[in-house]
């Protein structure tokens, strides 16, 4: 009797060993990636000083002391939302933010350390900045509170809120930015230079005078 059954029960073993293999190399490729080892010590080393072996300058030279640039055109990073940092750091390695001097250093970093450098960034105290043309503060104000209704422009403290402090991974910290740097991404938005639909579609309807009115305004925010 063994002799008959045998072979079919070493089929329904070979089967069932075969099921049982499949079904574990499938829940190993649906388990979600680990978690990064999120490490701001490391970030803020790597911000302060860059790493000499593979060219990469210290952000510092360009961010400034602590994330709080002193160059207009750079922007301050100190206080930015943890979450947006890391995700334009990625940006900058894709077609959504091509840009020279970022997209070449963004892609020589690790995921691991975009997370650490923006990890540390979050934790710093940015500087304020203060609004500098007394004849465009309250069209800007105007603007950023309740937008321009017969352009179809929302207001701006609908995203980034009344105080510029904006929304974490969604929408970025504007308080206290550079003027400069303001109006310089509200243009690149403007001509698709810099890919966001939302935003492309708002800087489209405004007028470089209200650009630059709102940069202002929103550089004095606190």
């Amino acid at each position: 009797m063994n002799s008959v059954f045998s072979p079919l029960v070493k089929s329904l073993l070979v089967a069932l060993l075969a099921v049982t293999a499949t079904a574990h190399a499938e829940d190993k490729k649906a388990a979600p990636p680990a978690a990064p080892k999120i490490d701001a010590a490391k970030g803020a080393a790597l911000f302060t000083d860059g790493d000499a072996a593979r060219g990469l300058p210290a952000c510092v030279s360009c961010h400034g002391a602590g994330g709080n640039s002193t160059i207009t055109v750079n922007p301050k990073l100190a206080g930015q939302h943890e979450g947006y940092l890391y995700k334009q750091l990625v940006n900058f390695t894709t077609a959504d933010r091509s840009q020279p001097v970022m997209t070449t250093y963004a892609k020589m970093l690790s995921d691991e350390e975009k997370h650490n450098v923006a990890a540390w960034l979050v934790t710093q105290k940015p500087t304020p900045g203060a609004a500098k043309n007394k004849d465009t503060v309250e069209l800007g104000k105007k603007i950023y509170r309740g937008g321009i209704a017969e352009k179809s422009v929302p207001a701006c403290a609908s995203c980034h809120g009344a105080n510029g402090a904006g929304i974490p991974i969604q929408y970025p910290r504007l308080s206290g930015q550079h003027q400069d740097y303001t109006v310089a991404q509200l243009g690149l938005f403007k001509t698709g230079a810099r890919k966001s639909v939302e935003m492309a579609a708002i800087a489209k309807r405004m007028s470089d005078e209200e650009m630059k009115a709102v940069a202002d305004y929103v550089a004095g925010l606190k």
